[in-house]
């Protein structure tokens, strides 16, 4: 079969990966422009990119997806089929080119988190289970007819990171096997029922900021969700941390005397307590232990850690 891939992230390496070491060919790898970071304004590749080069792969990297020039360079290739991951919306002057179609692998159980943050919000949201989904693009997006899932268990120790890996191993297989079933013709959509559908939209500024007026539990899970990348964060007598593990504190007696505690109260009513090695705030319902720690401009540390040289 021979193939373009479209991909950005390390999401899309481990399947780009897998897809490279089959018996399929890829033509070419899709990726977005270099970026320019850091003060010295270096160019910085995607990920996908970077394996791209090192693996001998072909790379095209267009400013606009709808560009003349961009599109004629996919119809040379004479690609079978194009695969995309964690991509840009593809317009449907390029998802209609290969005679096979375009599929794309979602993180979720479609119709459930359509949108650009699928695994953050499985876990922000306490989901038990979520899966990965492979469906063949339609214009609007997140909505084209299902070809494969496959489920897989939420632990309660995962956080993004855990989640995201093994949700791309899970992923890569899931793409070999939906490849196969339409080589062979046997492929049965489903469509999708939008009356199921859930948002899970961009995680932004705002979300990742805890509010202590929500449940310990809901504040535990947002972390899980955003550990380690963006980072949920709190705001404390006008300074910044990012937590990235805590620990719900089922009861008081897990903890001792904390009224016996260092405490503090910053201007908006957010109380923390502190001994030499353990951090706990309240929340609208319980108690949450911080177990990792960023202080701003610092790196990440134990709580521990953070009690030798910080107080609140």
């Amino acid at each position: 079969m021979n193939i373009v891939f479209f991909g950005t992230p390390d999401f899309s390496v481990i399947c780009l990966r897998k897809l490279l070491l089959s018996r399929h060919n890829i033509s070419c790898v899709v990726t977005t422009p270099d970026k320019e970071r850091g003060r010295g304004r270096n160019l910085s590749f995607t990920a996908v990119k970077s394996f791209a080069i090192k693996n001998n792969l072909s790379v095209l990297q267009p400013e606009k997806l709808n560009d003349e020039t961009f599109i004629q360079q996919l119809r040379n290739l004479n690609a079978d089929l194009f695969i995309v991951v964690a991509f840009r919306i593809l317009p449907v002057s390029v998802f209609t080119i290969p005679k096979l179609g375009t599929f794309n692998l979602h993180g979720s159980l479609l119709p459930k988190y359509r949108g650009a943050a699928p695994i953050q919000w499985a876990l922000i949201n306490g989901e038990p289970e979520t899966g990965v989904t492979t469906f063949f693009l339609k214009d609007k997006v997140d909505t084209g007819n299902i070809i494969l899932q496959e489920k897989i268990e939420i632990f309660s120790d995962d956080n993004f990171e855990l989640l995201h890996d093994r949700m791309a191993e899970t992923g890569s297989d899931l793409i070999l096997k939906t490849i196969d079933f339409i080589e062979e013709g046997n492929v049965k959509v489903t469509e999708q029922t939008n009356s199921e559908a859930t948002p899970a939209p961009k995680i932004t500024h705002q979300i990742s900021r805890i509010d202590w007026k929500k449940s310990a539990i809901e504040i535990h899970n947002l972390v899980r969700g955003l550990s380690p990348y963006p980072g949920a964060f709190i705001l404390f007598k006008e300074k910044q941390y990012k937590i990235y593990r805590t620990h719900i504190i089922k009861s008081k007696e897990e903890i001792g005397p904390i009224l016996l505690l260092d405490s503090s109260v910053d201007k908006n009513g957010i109380k923390v307590y502190s001994s030499k090695k353990n951090i706990y705030f309240e929340t609208g319902n319980g108690i949450i232990e911080i177990l990792e720690i960023q202080p701003e401009g610092r790196k990440r540390m134990s709580a521990e850690e953070f009690l030798r040289g910080y107080k609140f």
